[in-house]
């Protein structure tokens, strides 16, 4: 409703103004009487004498006798139409102003711009549309519409060319531009082509003046326009043809002010962005349903996506041509009238509802796209794609936060809450409640990355379903993250289950360590590298420069500490610094403190010496640690506040 009703409100108001636009037409066919009354009487008239009292009597009769008038004079008006126009093509220009040849191509000195003359034009077509607004009055409106919509737009575009075709063989560019009515010296009969030009403004304003009302009392009974008394007013309808008498009412007020205008060209430059800013809104909508691929979207009469795209991007690009400054003011209203729509119809589907189907049509497709072509990828473009489990994703934000840190430019995630218990229709409706918590948090902390709950019988079987799942990116997951609570030594247990079966299954794993501490002042990371981590190096590196990258951290600095046997200290550390150079990480050799020990004591009290005050530590997890005293490593160095336990399980050299 919000977007049909905001291109329904445009189209009437486009509609509204085309009837002033063709009366004026009208009312400048009587040309020749101006001229002569001023040249015998010396007295100037003024066209709107005449297109003012045309709108009043054309609008009376469309209240007092109906449509069926309307249509009946049609036949006749365009029976007159047709007249005129064999008049004109059986005649020939005046040799005076007759060309050498036909020359399509031929110019004046200063000519108009392509936009000011499409402006001009434009409305001429939009005629073609008026069975639109009369599908209520059509037997069969599903095949009639389309078929005679196409039909008028072909006819109409073959007599344009011709006509064009005429014009350049029997009149030269200049002839042409000095002489708005030039059609009537080529004429077989002048006077035909005034009697043509009144018979084709007065058939386009009878159209209008017959589809407008119509449009505005279907708008009103779908509740479209600003308050129920509005709508209830303008969708009354009279007599067996359901005659709308109120909306012809407002129409004609809309007319008659812009008749009062009485510049056919200004008019002109207005009812152009009105119909080109509907047209451009229907070709959009049309472009993103076919990509939302929403079954509730059936069209009857289909067009092509690419056709629709088109349409879209000529529309636009046409208006900004014609008048930046109108083409930002029309789609300004349009967008308002949209939010107005919206506000009082909140549980109707809305543009943002097309926007997100064709989101999610793109997502699947390139996923799809990515499954299909996946091979394995380069070393050096590795990126982490990290699945996070935990049991106390609602009151710990610790373990949230790390993980939106690591994803927010250069990694994906996936945030899974999970929930003890067997799966049932009323677990899955609380399990939704949390979820909808955690979307919330992602929205007020910017995270870009993917929440979701996981009901199940234990931690271990979560864990094992939360490792196939497959990555948000469309590539696979390749890095797990747990997190358990410095204070509750109990936890340990269950994350040391969860290192284990991530590690067996080729995942890196990470595991945070949570203080109250709550990551500090976020100035500085501390990695503590030991001569048994030069397998977890490259990814210990890469998540503190990937942290720091974050807004969060845009102060931190990044030092790092080389443990290695006393003997192998300088050889170490200059290895190190070649690794810092060769990466390009932002870790000067200033920041790298060598830190030699003999026995683990030693490196125990260094830890705490140069780390108790680091907002976040550090450290690899070998492949020993795991398979023999995780437990130890993992609650080992127990003076720090925040700590990041790592280990790759994949080379990730830093290129």
């Amino acid at each position: 409703m919000g977007i049909g009703g905001a291109i329904g409100v445009a189209l009437y108001l486009s509609q509204a103004i085309s009837i002033a636009f063709y009366l004026v037409a009208f009312a400048e066919a009587f040309q020749p009487a101006y001229d002569a009354a001023a040249l015998l009487y010396g007295y100037q008239i003024d066209p709107r004498w005449v297109s003012v009292p045309s709108t009043i009597l054309m609008l009376g009769l469309m209240l007092t006798k109906g449509a069926a008038l309307g249509v009946r004079a049609l036949w006749v008006v365009c029976g007159v139409l047709g007249v005129s126009l064999l008049i004109f093509f059986l005649g020939a220009g005046p040799l005076e102003i007759r060309p050498d040849g036909l020359n399509l191509t031929a110019q004046v000195a200063t000519p108009d711009s392509f936009s000011k003359v499409f402006a001009i034009c434009f409305p001429a077509f939009t005629g073609m549309i008026a069975g639109l607004g009369l599908s209520g009055d059509l037997k069969n409106p599903q095949r009639s519409i389309p078929l005679g919509t196409t039909a008028a737009t072909l006819v109409g575009m073959v007599i344009y060319a011709l006509a064009a075709i005429k014009l350049a063989q029997n009149a030269t560019p200049e002839a042409l531009n000095g002489d708005q009515f030039i059609m009537a010296r080529i004429a077989l009969w002048g006077p035909a082509i005034y009697i043509g030009l009144g018979a084709a403004a007065l058939s386009s304003a009878l159209g209008s003046i017959l589809v407008a009302p119509r449009t505005l009392q279907a708008l009103a009974r779908d509740g479209v326009l600003p308050t129920p008394k509005l709508n209830q007013v303008m969708a009354l309808g009279r007599g067996g043809q359901d005659e709308p008498v109120n909306a012809a009412v407002l129409s004609g007020v809309i007319a008659l002010f812009f008749v009062l205008i009485g510049d056919v060209n200004s008019i002109s430059q207005v009812l152009s962005m009105f119909f080109m800013v509907t047209y451009g809104a229907l070709c959009a909508v049309s472009f993103l349903e076919y990509f939302a691929g929403n079954p509730s979207y059936r069209p009857t009469f289909r067009s092509r996506w690419y056709v629709s795209l088109l349409g879209a991007v000529m529309c636009a690009l046409m208006m900004i041509q014609m008048s930046a400054v109108y083409a930002f003011l029309s789609v300004g209203l349009m967008v308002l009238i949209y939010l107005g729509l919206r506000h009082t119809r909140t549980e109707e589907r809305g543009l943002a509802a097309i926007f997100l189907g064709t989101m999610f049509q793109l997502t699947r497709r390139l996923q799809i796209s990515l499954q299909k072509s996946r091979t394995k990828s380069e070393s050096s473009d590795w990126r982490p794609s990290v699945v996070a489990i935990t049991r106390h994703g609602e009151k710990r934000l610790g373990h949230f936060d790390l993980m939106r840190w690591i994803c927010q430019r250069h990694g994906f995630g996936n945030f899974i809450q999970y929930i003890e218990g067997e799966y049932s229709f009323a677990e899955d409706l609380k399990a939704r409640v949390v979820a909808d918590g955690l979307v919330h948090r992602t929205q007020i902390s910017g995270a870009g990355i993917f929440v979701d709950t996981l009901i199940s019988p234990s931690f271990e079987l979560a864990l094992a379903q939360t490792l196939q799942l497959p990555g948000i990116s469309g590539l696979p997951n390749n890095t797990v993250l747990f997190e358990f609570d410095r204070d509750r030594p109990g936890e340990v247990g269950e994350i040391v289950k969860g290192v284990h079966l991530a590690s067996s299954s080729q995942f890196n794993a990470c595991v945070l360590r949570s203080t109250i501490y709550r990551f500090g002042y976020r100035s500085s990371i501390h990695i503590w590298l030991t001569d048994l981590d030069y397998d977890n190096a490259s990814l210990m590196i890469l998540l503190s420069y990937i942290i720091v990258g974050h807004p969060d951290w845009r102060h931190a600095e990044i030092q790092l500490f080389t443990c290695f046997a006393a003997s192998n200290a300088e050889q170490e550390r200059n290895r190190l610094e070649e690794m810092m150079r060769e990466g390009r990480l932002p870790i000067s050799s200033q920041k790298i403190t060598s830190v030699p020990y003999h026995q683990s004591s030693d490196l125990d009290s260094s830890v705490a010496k140069h780390s108790g005050d680091a907002d976040l530590v550090i450290f690899g997890l070998t492949g020993v640690q795991i398979d023999s005293d995780l437990t130890v490593a993992l609650t080992r160095y127990s003076s720090l506040n925040d700590v990041l336990f790592v280990n790759a399980s994949e080379r990730i050299p830093i290129l």
